[in-house]
């Protein structure tokens, strides 16, 4: 009876300080261990639960909420292999400096390495993917409750400090797990001033790395008499983040490059160079738009072509701006590396840039400017002439359909690359969430699920089959949600035929291109979503706009063709090319 109540004690706590520390979902699939939490979750009417049979999609949809709301989400998951099923969320989470908290419930340490059954080392599996770990006892009401309280606090606390991701608490308990119905109806024991207020017992005081006054004069001195100069986008947290980049790239006098995830790609600054990875596919481009120096704010970019441009062209200085400490370099060519709160940064050397004016070429930034324009002019006449429904196409069509107060989230692959290179320039400033911190195409659904419980308004899901098929029992978190998914169906994996490797046709089809031969059509039916199957570009814009129209789930299906999106994106680039030299 005491282990019960002991149990059911530290659940409740567990539970009550994580709301009061603001996570406004708990991610559950069901097991055994877990019991406490679970019964201490469904006591507490302020809780919000997503239950889902799996613990990799439940994984996913934390992640995804605390990508649409910058809060974490807490992960509820029994022992043993339900908890390795966490990582592919964790490590992503991790990557990209994303909040979740991780409560995985386990046996008793008595019974570990005893062969006692569904029992294994749990308390560090995550690694160094983690933030912060601890392995709480085994609940004793002879343990003061307040060590529980504050052991929740300094998690959510680990959770959100920059650098922030997942933090884990590995939580024992011993059998019985809870008291029986109507066993112990005694109210909890807990501190009287923690049960009088309605705050965390322990509160972390917010803080962000500082801008320091010296070093961003410094910085100025080196990049006030850049003539040519560019401003990269990379992924960004928020929409707020990305306006304050586009204000320093105009305080500076140089081109922004904003990447797909600096949250201003879509419905950002006019003066935005929004079709710099088509205009980096062309050699006389490059090779004549070398920068002297490069200032790229955010985490890293997506294009492939724009990485290699600037580690070929060795641009010095090239500063890096990002607000934890993580290094930032894959081609070793930083000269500044600065840890800063992005807004804070962004407004300190605007303000050093209009008391000591930069000597930027206007020409320069003008002539970035007008040949993505250019690029955008073809685009728009170059996709009105496709008669065939291909994956830029979609794309395209994606970013100028979608209007404002929807969420984007999209895939890995290939999908992700289409809406960056060819989405509108203008459209709704919609925000973008994609798992490019690993960059892995698993748990895509899930994560458009909690996406759009944080985000709590329609969101389109982009994404390609393998995707879909990684992530297919998702599909039941759907349910009652405004999620439109767009499934690119080119029957394998795509992106690979973009790669060397699609040369060796002696082994390339069965091991790369895996074709798989399915329709998704009757997941669609088993998971209840509405499913349409257009072949055209009218067709598909009726049925995006029928589907965004209903206030639940739909699946659209494009059904394309990898050799023909190859040719496609090659087309597409070199008449871009074409187009923008005769301009």
């Amino acid at each position: 009876m005491e282990t019960a109540r002991a149990n059911r004690l530290w659940a409740y706590l567990i539970v009550e300080e994580l709301l009061r520390c603001g996570v406004g979902l708990f991610c559950v699939a069901p097991g055994s261990r877990s019991t406490p939490l679970i019964a201490a979750l469904a006591a507490n009417e302020r809780a919000e639960s997503l239950i889902h049979f799996d613990e990799r999609g439940t994984a996913f949809a934390a992640l995804g909420y605390a990508r649409a709301t910058g809060r974490p989400a807490a992960w509820i998951t029994t022992s043993g292999t339900a908890v390795a099923n966490g990582l592919p969320a964790v490590v992503e989470a991790a990557t990209d400096g994303v909040p979740m908290i991780l409560l995985t419930a386990d046996r008793p340490p008595e019974l570990r390495q005893t062969g006692a059954n569904q029992t294994i080392d749990q308390p560090d599996i995550f690694g160094d993917f983690v933030r912060w770990r601890f392995d709480l006892p085994a609940p004793s009401l002879d343990v003061g409750p307040a060590s529980v309280l504050t052991t929740v606090d300094q998690a959510a606390y680990r959770a959100l400090r920059a650098p922030s991701g997942p933090v884990h608490l590995n939580l024992m308990f011993r059998e019985p797990l809870i008291p029986d119905p109507g066993e112990d109806e005694e109210p909890p024991s807990v501190p009287s001033r923690w049960r009088e207020k309605d705050a965390p017992y322990t509160r972390y005081a917010a803080t962000k790395p500082a801008v320091d006054r010296t070093e961003i004069e410094a910085l100025w001195n080196e990049l006030r008499p850049v003539e040519r100069g560019l401003v990269v986008a990379g992924r960004l947290a928020s929409r707020e983040q990305g306006e304050a980049v586009e204000k320093l790239a105009r305080s500076l006098g140089w081109p922004l490059l904003p990447d797909v995830g600096s949250q201003v790609r879509l419905g950002g600054d006019h003066g935005n160079v929004a079709f710099y990875d088509a205009l980096l596919a062309d050699e006389a481009f490059t090779g004549s738009h070398g920068p002297e120096a490069v200032l790229h704010v955010g985490g890293r970019a997506l294009s492939k072509r724009l990485e290699q441009f600037v580690i070929r062209g060795w641009p010095d200085p090239y500063v890096v701006v990002r607000e934890n400490p993580f290094r930032l370099d894959p081609g070793h060519k930083v000269t500044h590396s600065v840890e800063s709160d992005v807004a804070d940064f962004c407004a300190a050397l605007s303000h050093a840039a209009s008391e000591d004016p930069p000597a930027a070429d206007p020409s320069w930034t003008n002539d970035w400017r007008a040949t993505s324009n250019k690029a955008d002019a073809a685009l728009d006449r170059l996709f009105e002439e496709r008669s065939v429904l291909d994956e830029p196409l979609v794309a395209r069509l994606v970013s100028r359909e979608i209007p404002e107060g929807h969420g984007l989230v999209v895939a890995s692959s290939m999908p992700v690359r289409d809406l960056d290179a060819f989405a509108v320039a203008g459209g709704a400033g919609v925000p973008v969430a994609a798992n490019r911190g690993a960059s892995g195409i698993d748990g895509t659904v899930a994560t458009a699920a909690g996406f759009a419980r944080g985000f709590g308004g329609p969101v389109t899901l982009l994404m390609g089959d393998l995707a879909l098929l990684h992530d297919l029992n998702s599909l039941a978190m759907l349910r009652g949600l405004p999620i439109t998914v767009v499934v690119l169906n080119n029957d394998g994996g795509g992106i690979f035929s973009f790669l060397p490797v699609s040369r060796h046709e002696d082994f390339f089809e069965p091991f790369f291109g895996t074709p798989q031969g399915v329709e998704f059509g009757d997941a669609a039916k088993m998971f209840g979503l509405d499913y349409e199957r257009p072949e055209t570009a009218e067709e598909f814009l009726a049925a995006y706009r029928a589907a965004r129209s209903r206030n639940g789930p739909a699946l659209i299906e494009v059904r394309t063709d990898r050799e023909g999106n190859v040719a496609a994106h090659r087309e597409l680039l070199e008449k871009v090319a074409t187009a923008v030299r005769e301009g």
